[in-house]
């Protein structure tokens, strides 16, 4: 039985397109961005993630020389939340990324493959979706409104 499925997602091509919380966690997370520690790769990213609370937080990647001991942003960001507020709800994440020297054709950065995994977790923990915007420097953005979105064939709790 041949079975299909489909990614939802929404594509903005200026930040006017979005609402005031939105345009919030962009630039959140741009200004995450800018203090990235990335002296290896010089891929800075940025990452804003909002609370069903209302409340903003941010985090950015974090690189090592001993390889791969580094973190990606999102999973700074998300780690640090989950780990000072357990029982919140998270709602959107936002991320911005791209070469340190970025120029008008670095296309929006979606989350890599741990973090897309990372994420799936704490939305399954929460059972309710987290909506995801990944954005260029030139306010390219993508929304999906689900971790789903992005990994559809996930693995979380009920495998085991």
């Amino acid at each position: 039985m041949k079975k299909d499925f489909q990614i939802h997602f929404e594509h903005f091509t200026a930040k006017n397109e979005l609402t005031e919380t939105e345009i919030s966690l962009l630039k959140t997370a741009k200004k995450a961005r800018e203090n990235a520690y990335a002296p290896y790769s010089d891929f800075l990213v940025g990452c804003a993630v909002l609370l069903e609370n209302g409340e903003i937080f941010s985090g950015n990647n974090q690189e090592n020389a001993a390889f791969p001991s580094g973190l990606c942003a999102e999973r700074t960001a998300v780690y640090w939340v989950a780990a000072n507020f357990p029982d919140e709800k998270i709602s959107k994440i936002f991320v911005v990324g791209g070469p340190r020297e970025s120029s008008s054709k670095t296309p929006p950065i979606p989350p890599c493959g741990n973090c897309r995994q990372s994420l799936m977790e704490y939305e399954t923990k929460q059972n309710q979706n987290i909506e995801i915007y990944f954005a260029s420097l030139t306010d390219e953005i993508y929304k999906v409104s689900s971790v789903k979105d992005l990994l559809p064939f996930y693995f979380d709790s009920s495998f085991l």
